[in-house]
């Protein structure tokens, strides 16, 4: 069986990419499955340049398909902070509870009709041999001035999803999984790429 390698060390992000290519005849494997693998320092100053960087520089190493994504939230009032920054806004900790904290002071005073924001994910496929191909999708939303929710990770507490009424946090991960950002980006990614192994194109 042909193995995926998804640049991640987030169970919940590999449990969203095995969905798609167990049906494809092919088998999903992520960082964790290589503890020896080193961490790649995300020196580009946007999701694509990211998502690439991560993806080909794994894909180098181990020889094989590698599929990575950088992802964020960008708030316009912040001029689109925290962006390629979020996991670690409030530090190098990465912890979400900070970021949210530092993200909501930021907002202090700012009316609902501009805390407007998105989720933003960019894939980046890398081959051995081939050029890197790329697949972006967003979520369009608002940043509520309080914590609502206890599902999901990182902003969705404070992500409000227009065309649900809810934060991110309080859809279900099966409704969560059809409108997120990283949602359609894999959908793109269904769409427009043909794999070169069993199953389906």
């Amino acid at each position: 069986m042909e193995e995926i390698i998804i640049a991640t060390k987030n169970s919940g992000k590999a449990r969203e990419f095995e969905r798609i290519f167990n049906a494809k005849g092919a088998k999903v494997k992520t960082l964790l499955d290589f503890p020896d693998m080193e961490d790649v320092e995300e020196t580009g100053s946007t999701f694509e340049e990211n998502a690439k960087i991560k993806a080909e520089t794994i894909s180098k190493k181990l020889n094989k398909m590698v599929i990575a994504d950088d992802s964020g939230l960008e708030v316009d009032a912040l001029e689109g902070r925290p962006g390629v920054y979020s996991a670690r806004y409030a530090g190098p900790s990465k912890n979400d509870e900070d970021n949210i904290d530092k993200v909501l002071e930021e907002l202090t005073g700012v009316p609902e009709n501009e805390r407007t924001a998105r989720f933003r994910c960019v894939l980046a496929i890398a081959q051995p041999g081939k050029e890197t191909v790329t697949f972006a999708g967003s979520c369009e939303g608002q940043i509520l001035t309080e914590r609502r929710g206890t599902n999901g990770f990182g902003y969705d507490p404070i992500f409000f999803v227009t065309e649900k009424g809810k934060a991110m946090a309080e859809l279900l991960p099966e409704e969560k999984n059809k409108i997120s950002h990283r949602a359609n980006a894999i959908q793109k990614l269904e769409e427009n790429f043909a794999f070169d192994f069993g199953g389906e194109a």
